[in-house]
């Protein structure tokens, strides 16, 4: 059976909720590979709205495995506070419909005050635009082996140590910024009683994972921001903490790069972006407006404006070569109905030099200037559309001509939050 990676192949936001959860009917296990809470995504199903950020968006489906792997870092209070939202909605969720990876690093209040610390530090132009809900400081703490992983909670001698060890480090750093340090005995008080809650969730995810495989189940891997954030693929300094790009579905759950057999990237139909750092497309004019307001553009998890653009074939053919993708989804095509013209970046002109990628340097990242072909609109609407024949002419010649510049085939375009508003053109799970 075919196993599936979906990840954003922009600055995230690009609908990945929608789509995981229209291939998830038809998966066994859902597993969510990278990040933290800072991501969110929203699912519509029969007009009911459900806003997930830690949870793989697996779970709001009855008989599926949902698996929160150990390339995520987590906040073990926010999952708790999330599941009971969830329950309230009718969702069932226990041990069997959840598991989480014992080797999967926590969040802890004290990364939450460092992220924000160290932001409001910042000067102007250095500031990254972090959402300050620990992430970053959570990875730091697993690369210097010094993480509180979920099997510590089920021993105190082990907890108490790991915390030493973490606040040897903490304390020094929380000084220079001003701010007190960790009360020790309430944060060890915090763990022990968060413990019980979590671990009945805990299981070796990896051995799960193979095991399933091998009984020819359908895995469904979900990546957590978009493949531009990535720390060694995205605009670094402006990125997240983790590799978004899908190499990481398979480290991040502990499964071999094998058992990857198609690569989905979720693809906006133009270009958005939260936060700091370089967008070339960025249009701070009524187009860009425009964009933003029929395309809703705020975030799930923050509710900060998203900067709007026009697409950028650039980007997407270079996210679509570092993650080997197969075929994109290309989403919210309805929102750039009306447009009486549209534009493609195509090219960057960097200081009179003519460039067909995003150069890795941040400074010549700033100088990029677009090139742009245009294309003329359609005034019809697609918002819904299930079909080919359901699309105007000319929506149908932009998306094959987006197809030609990042060199990737559509496999799927989405017309609507709903999730049957959705055009199916070559099926990632087939065998």
């Amino acid at each position: 059976m075919a196993n599936v990676v979906v990840v954003g192949a922009q600055w995230g936001d690009e609908g990945k909720g929608k789509i995981v959860d229209w291939l998830s009917e038809r998966a066994d296990v859902i597993a969510r590979f990278q990040g933290g809470h800072n991501a969110g995504h929203t699912l519509v199903i029969d007009g009911k709205v459900y806003k997930l950020h830690a949870l793989p968006s697996g779970v709001v489906r009855g008989g599926k495995l949902s698996v929160i792997g150990n390339g995520v870092v987590l906040d073990p209070w926010h999952l708790m506070n999330e599941i009971a939202t969830v329950r309230e909605q009718g969702v069932e969720i226990t041990p069997e419909t959840l598991m989480i990876a014992e080797n999967t690093p926590l969040i802890l209040p004290i990364h939450g005050e460092l992220d924000r610390a160290r932001e409001e530090a910042a000067s102007k132009g250095t500031k990254i635009g972090t959402t300050g809900r620990g992430i970053g400081p959570a990875y730091e703490d697993k690369v210097g082996r010094r993480s509180i992983r979920v099997a510590d909670l089920a021993d105190e001698a082990t907890l108490i140590a790991r915390v030493d060890r973490a606040l040897q480090h903490h304390d020094p750093l929380r000084r220079g910024l001003g701010i007190d340090p960790v009360d020790r005995d309430a944060l060890i008080a915090a763990l022990k009683e968060i413990a019980p809650q979590i671990l009945p969730f805990a299981a070796p995810v990896w051995k799960v994972l193979n095991e399933k495989r091998r009984a020819g189940k359908r895995i469904l891997f979900e990546g957590a921001q978009g493949a531009l954030l990535d720390i060694d693929f995205g605009t670094y300094p402006f990125v997240t903490s983790s590799n978004v790009i899908a190499g990481q579905a398979a480290t991040g759950v502990g499964i071999g790069p094998n058992a990857i057999d198609f690569v989905l990237g979720i693809v906006k139909a133009y270009t958005t972006r939260v936060g700091e750092g370089p967008f070339p497309t960025e249009l701070e004019d009524d187009d860009g407006q425009r964009l933003g307001e029929r395309g809703h553009e705020f975030g799930t998890t923050t509710g900060r404006k998203r900067r709007c653009g026009w697409f950028d074939a650039c980007l997407v053919r270079q996210t679509c070569a570092t993650s080997g993708i197969n075929g994109i989804s290309l989403t919210k095509l309805d929102v750039l109905d009306g447009f009486e013209t549209l534009k493609i970046c195509v090219a960057y002109d960097l200081d009179g030099k003519r460039l067909d990628y995003l150069p890795t340097a941040a400074d010549q990242q700033a100088r990029c200037k677009p090139i742009y072909e245009e294309m003329p609109g359609w005034s019809e609407s697609t918002e819904g559309a299930r079909s080919w024949a359901d699309l105007p002419a000319n929506a149908i010649k932009y998306v094959r001509r987006v197809e030609e510049l990042i060199q990737c085939p559509v496999a799927l375009l989405s017309t609507s939050p709903e999730r049957d508003d959705t055009i199916l053109v070559t099926d990632p799970f087939a065998d």
